[in-house]
This record gives structure tokens, sequence and C-alpha cells, in this order.
């Protein structure tokens, strides 16, 4: 018999938390071993032994038998312990797929109206990547789709333009006064080369910026030390005197 600990397949455990994401994962993975078949509830249940059973469907039987055993401990496994210790003492896997699928579905009723209101107070900000941003937003759509709450694409590209911060305001104008649609694809890709172009701009900006505080600042070292020698004048014995007012008293000749 086949396992996941054969396939080298390592999946997180369940706690409760991502159920549509973890049943997803391992429905893929027991497809894979041949064995989902078993959580089909429409799956016809074979006949009791009898002595004249025939070979083939002894062995069918057997081979059902197998299945259900293996499928039941990969759903176990992959459950964190205290499921684990919840779920352990059912012995039929349909069984145990279905109280699971009972019980975090049942909790998921309401989550449609707290993610459609993270959805609307969504809002982009300049600190973070305008597409991690987007992929975010477009993580919430995806789990509104599971719940049976459609957003169309027209309406994502439109609601994410609405979204981009106040210094996307020119860009954002540019969009809107665009006459043909825009995919969501296509909006990700002007996106993107915008903020490159903006990232590009601004440390160019700030090495310019860089540039003339230096000059600047050589400027001013330069004046001061033409202004300082001027204040100064040879004494006899070769020594510079100084010539302007004290610092301290406003007299001449000395500091």
């Amino acid at each position: 018999m086949t396992s996941f600990l054969n396939l080298n397949v390592q999946l997180d455990h369940f706690d409760g938390i991502n159920f549509t994401r973890w049943k997803g994962k391992l429905f893929f993975l027991l497809t894979v071993l041949k064995i989902a078949y078993v959580l089909d509830p429409k799956l016809e249940p074979l006949s009791e032994p009898k002595e004249d059973d025939s070979e083939e469907l002894k062995t069918a039987r057997k081979k059902r038998g197998d299945d259900e055993i293996m499928c039941r401990g990969d759903i176990l496994n992959t459950l964190s312990d205290r499921l684990y210790d919840l779920y352990n003492s059912i012995e039929s896997p349909v069984k145990i797929w279905n109280a699971l699928e009972c019980k975090y579905k049942t909790e998921k009723e309401g989550t449609d109206k707290f993610l459609i209101l993270k959805f609307l107070e969504f809002v982009i900000i300049d600190t973070k990547s305008v597409l991690d941003q987007i992929h975010e937003l477009q993580v919430i759509v995806t789990k509104l789709r599971e719940l049976k709450v459609e957003i169309s694409e027209s309406f994502q590209v439109g609601a994410i333009i609405a979204k981009l911060s106040q210094s996307w305001n020119g860009y954002r104008k540019k969009l809107l006064h665009r006459r043909d649609d825009i995919s969501l694809e296509e909006l990700q890709k002007h996106l993107r080369i915008e903020e490159e172009t903006k990232s590009r701009d601004s440390k160019n900006k700030n090495v310019d910026s860089s540039k003339v505080k230096v000059a600047e600042a050589s400027k001013f070292s330069k004046n001061f030390k033409v202004n300082n020698d001027k204040k100064f004048k040879k004494s006899g014995n070769g020594q510079k005197k100084f010539s302007g007012n004290c610092f301290f008293c406003g007299k001449k000749g000395h500091r």
C-alpha cells in the first residue's frame, strides 16, 4: 500500500483554519494515491462475504478494505493532535471526512459578510509593493468565490484603481480616461512598470539631492576658510596674527 510517506509528501497539520485549502490539498493527494474514491458518497457498498464469492469479488473486497484503512490513516495524520484525538475513535474515513466538512463548513456561515467588508475597506498603501497588495486583495476575492460570492473582473479592476493611494492620483486619472477596457492582468502589468519607474526616479532624485548637498557643503567650507584667512595677517616672526574682532570681548588683535 502507498501512503504520503512513500510519496515523501508533508502537509501542514489542519487545526481548524483554512479548511477549504486543507481539504483541496488532501483530496488531490488521495487522488494521486488512487484511494479518494472511498470518500465518494455515491460509492456502492460491496455485498457481505459469502462462501461462494468469486476470487474477483474477494480481491475487490480486500482492496476496498485496504484503501479505506489507508485513507483513514492519511486523513488522521494530517490533523493536529487536538483534532486527531477528537476524530480517532471514528472508524470510517467517510464519516471522518463528513464530520470535518459539516463542522467547518458550518463555521464559515457569516464569513462572506466579513470578507466583503474586508474587501471594501482594503486600502493600497505606499510602504508595500502594489503587486503584493493586489495579490492580497485577490486572495480575498478567491475566498469570496468559494462562498459563492462572485466579483467580476471589471469590478476588481475598478476597485484596485479606486484603492490606489494619493501618490498614484496622476496615474489613476490616466487609467480612468482610457476608452478601452483593461483586464486584470494588463492592469497589474501597467502598475508594475509604473511602480518600477517611480522607484527609479526616486533613487535618481535622491542621488541628485546628495550631490547638491555635497557641493553646497564644499562651497561653504571653502568660503569659511577664505573669510577666516582674511582675518589673519603675518606678524614679524612670520606667524599669522589675527586681525579680526575677538569672539568673546569684541576687541581686535586677539581671540
